[in-house]
């Protein structure tokens, strides 16, 4: 009884701090995850920039998961080259390693405050302060997890079956590896594992040698997660996380055996053993691989083959399965989602060819518009034929959303395509030059767009109300922005202070597309507000009525 008792405290005080580290990525996430995603799509120019970007990034979310999955999506949609993905992991195995230093280091004394300043912040009212309050709480909660986990484990010193047990482990270092690798991927975290490992050297019942092997354990279940995570997805993205598993294989063949060795380097501070087991495993790691990503990009592309479908074919749509309606539904809003990455994709290489005048950028923009009009017509006639099978009033208005959303899309891609395209490649050719409050101008424009896009797409998928007000505002200040920055032009233009007529012109073409392309944006919100609020059945109470939206386009 006794024994099942502990098992259970112990338990519940790592599933308290898997919850904390859900709590403070989900608080970062909300409050700085358009920042973390755009520092991850514009941070890897270069490898040593792509390294820096992993670490920021897993630090900031507490999870080399998370970010092993974003990176994944922008491979998928090549926003990164898969060469530069595999650094960005790199990085990002470090900072799981430096993460994991932070927080066994802390002490337990601010958990109490930390929780309750989170609280009052949950309750301030302003998105970005709750999100920042979610994460206070989390670490709060995380240094109280390590409190309980060392409550936990002091009984265990009294436990001849744990005892037993720990002298099992240690003369069979296969078990203990596969043990510990199985926690990291029941807990969704090497980090959870990792700081149960601490806690259990700390009490003197772990060899150093174990330890070691425990640690490399959760390193290699917390680099199996991922993959398993993302056996339904694309290639591209299977490539990139199979890529770091192999790096992280490859560590775990080359350190098991010279674990004693290893302990010999790490054991300077026996109570802190197993971090520093855990940063130098990924350290040395990283140095070895670093010079060989080029070859571990190209054996991950034989391993993982290409689709025999096309990139323009529907993935999601599944005609079997249309019997289900909230499967259809599902799989439709999937392909629309993928048709929104499509779009980001033409916008940010319009971006890029603006930025630099490299004509090359704007190469597939034809290319990727002709598969958002394929694939947004397939959503449509997939959503078509479903409705022909009778559905209820909610999924009814859930379709329409989707097709609504689809076409707004559809329609941003023939504007970026017939109308941005050819006034970025005139800019380029001609090699025009916009005034420096022009230029900038134009620049926060295209990234608010793309940062709306984001946006857009969570919402589209989520429908989490607390983006409303943030999208709202973002549009608002571009509609303000636009109409500035088009009475400032306009007066120039008739005072004949402006040198660059034509110049003039483009910047006034680009600011009214931008915006354009945000009024489709935005639309996405009266549709899932008015769905949301059929669905309610409060409409006198709807939280952002059609009305607002119509006065903002």
């Amino acid at each position: 009884m006794a024994s099942t008792v502990m098992t259970i405290n112990l338990f519940g005080a790592v599933a308290l701090l898997v919850f904390g580290l859900a709590q403070v990525r989900e608080g970062m996430q909300r409050a700085f995850g358009a920042n973390l995603r755009k520092g991850l799509a514009t941070g890897t120019s270069n490898e040593l920039r792509s390294f820096i970007s992993g670490f920021v990034a897993t630090v900031a979310l507490q999870s080399s998961t998370g970010t092993a999955l974003m990176v994944a999506s922008f491979v998928e949609r090549q926003i990164i080259a898969p060469r530069m993905a595999q650094i960005v992991l790199l990085g990002a195995n470090i900072g799981t390693a430096a993460t994991a230093w932070v927080v066994a280091g802390s002490v337990e004394w601010p958990s109490p405050l930390l929780i309750f300043s989170g609280l009052l912040a949950y309750r301030a009212g302003s998105p970005r302060r709750r999100a920042g309050g979610l994460a206070l709480i989390g670490i709060g909660l995380m240094l109280l997890s390590l409190q309980l986990v060392g409550i936990a484990t002091e009984p265990m010193l009294r436990s001849p079956e744990f005892v037993k047990f720990i002298i099992v482990l240690d003369n069979a270092w296969p078990l203990a590896f596969l043990i510990s690798a199985g926690i990291a991927l029941l807990s969704s975290s090497s980090l959870a594992a990792i700081v149960l490992i601490l806690s259990l050297a700390s009490t003197g019942l772990l060899s150093a040698s174990l330890a070691v092997t425990l640690v490399l354990g959760a390193n290699f279940g917390g680099a199996l997660l991922p993959v398993v995570a993302s056996l339904r997805s694309p290639p591209s993205v299977k490539r990139a996380l199979l890529g770091n598993f192999l790096v992280r294989s490859i560590g775990c063949v080359i350190f098991l055996p010279l674990t004693e060795y290893v302990t010999d380097v790490v054991s300077a501070v026996p109570s802190e053993l197993p971090m520093n087991a855990h940063l130098m495993f990924n350290v040395v790691t990283a140095a070895l691989v670093w010079p060989f990503v080029s070859l571990l990009s190209k054996l991950t592309c034989r391993l993982v083959p290409d689709d025999e479908t096309g990139p323009d074919k529907p993935r999601f749509l599944v005609p079997n399965r249309q019997t289900i309606p909230s499967v259809a539904l599902a799989n439709a809003t999937r392909e629309t989602l993928g048709i929104g990455d499509l779009v980001e994709r033409m916008l940010l290489r319009t971006y890029e060819a603006f930025q630099g005048n490299d004509l090359s950028k704007l190469s597939e923009i034809s290319l990727l518009e002709a598969q958002v009009d394929t694939l947004q017509q397939a959503v449509k006639a997939y959503l078509s034929e479903l409705g022909r099978t009778g559905l209820d009033k909610d999924d009814s208005q859930r379709s329409l959303m989707i097709i609504n959303y689809a076409i707004n899309l559809e329609h941003i891609g023939d504007i970026i395509e017939k109308v941005l395209l050819p006034q970025v490649s005139r800019k380029a050719s001609l090699e025009l030059r916009f005034s420096p409050q022009d230029y900038e101008r134009l620049k926060t424009l295209f990234c608010l767009t793309i940062e709306n896009l984001h946006m857009a797409q969570t919402f589209f998928a989520t429908h989490q109300v607390s983006l409303v007000s943030t999208l709202v505002d973002a549009h608002s200040k571009i509609a303000h922005l636009e109409k500035h920055a088009a009475e400032s032009q306009l007066e120039r233009l008739c005072d004949g202070c402006d040198q660059h007529i034509e110049t003039s012109a483009l910047h006034l073409d680009l600011l009214r597309d931008l915006k354009m392309i945000n009024n489709h944006i935005i639309s996405v919100i009266p549709l899932a507000e008015e769905n949301h609020a059929s669905a309610s059945g409060a409409v006198e109470s709807e939280p952002f009525p059609r009305t607002a939206v119509s006065h903002l386009l």
